[in-house]
């Protein structure tokens, strides 16, 4: 473990995965207590997004920005919103100069699949029909997300593809959980780990699925077919149990024709990239938003 994580792990909030009501509080009393992030450079708007149900968006427009990327939120799909996203978002507008549309994606297990998909879908659509308004070029829209909003970001790939659906330039995934089967190393070793360990993924996926089975559009690791994706950057972290399913993912896009960019990050644990102080933590923050503005350049 990296050192400068390690000296926070005892300070990590408790995180209960089978009461996640809980979850959501704990997760939202530790996002409110940051301090709110500068957000001078760019404007900042809460809109609605129509569609069956409407979905909330807050979009981040930096000054100058051409490109776009539909931000999807971590929390196993069971916690997270568009508050406690709040620093995430401003950060990657910040730092990568692009448009950042975070979603408010509904939750499990109210809202188990394919609710959160059909929501992050309908935003896609949204941006690229809207394009003009945003001030961004319909050609250079990108999807991505931290953990279950990589796993969403990544079937949204997916879905375009098969559906025709509005071009991807590029899919940010970091550390997504892309296979709700624990058939890795990494899913049946790390049952131990800081924050999210095997069994509370495993719950997280109990609480999305439900009892329906799970498809390629749940499970990206799932899809028989890989060819035709945008180019993706995949994040790993090293003590993460989606770690290997990951890299499997990554090798089987390159296999298909579809470039990618991996960074395996050391010392890290799933989530551990909030710790901002630690150096390999702005390492991991900036080799996202430079991935980010690459994709999206001119």
């Amino acid at each position: 473990m990296d050192p400068e994580l390690e000296a926070f792990i005892p300070f990590l909030p408790p995180l209960d995965m089978d009461d996640p009501v809980a979850a959501r509080k704990i997760f939202a009393e530790r996002a409110a207590s940051a301090p709110a992030p500068d957000t001078s450079n760019m404007e900042v708007e809460d809109r609605t997004v129509p569609a069956d149900p409407d979905v909330a968006v807050r979009i981040y427009r930096p000054h100058q920005a051409q490109g776009a990327i539909v931000w999807l939120h971590g929390g196993g799909g069971v916690f997270g919103d568009l508050d406690t996203e709040h620093p995430w978002a401003t950060r990657i507008a910040d730092l990568s100069g692009a448009v950042v549309i975070s979603v408010d994606y509904r939750l499990a297990p109210e809202h188990r699949f394919p609710a959160a998909l059909d929501d992050a879908y309908a935003v896609l659509t949204w941006t690229a029909e809207h394009a003009a308004e945003l001030g961004v070029d319909p050609e250079r829209i990108a999807v991505g997300g931290h953990s279950a909003g990589a796993a969403i970001a990544a079937a949204v790939s997916l879905r375009a593809r098969d559906q025709q659906g509005p071009p991807i330039r590029f899919q940010l995934l970091n550390e997504p959980g892309l296979d709700d089967r624990p058939q890795t190393w990494s899913r049946q070793n790390f049952t131990d780990v800081p924050w999210m360990d095997s069994g509370k993924i495993a719950t997280a996926w109990r609480h999305y699925l439900g009892s329906r089975p799970a498809t390629p559009y749940a499970a990206a690791a799932r899809a028989a077919d890989l060819s035709g994706l945008p180019p993706a950057y995949i994040a790993t972290a090293e003590f993460c149990p989606n770690r290997d399913e990951d890299i499997e993912y990554a090798l089987r896009l390159l296999q298909a024709g579809v470039s990618v960019e991996l960074h395996q990050w050391p010392g890290t644990f799933h989530g551990s990239q909030a710790i901002l102080s630690a150096e390999v933590s702005q390492r991991q923050i900036a080799g996202i938003t430079a991935a980010l503005r690459r994709a999206l350049a001119p």
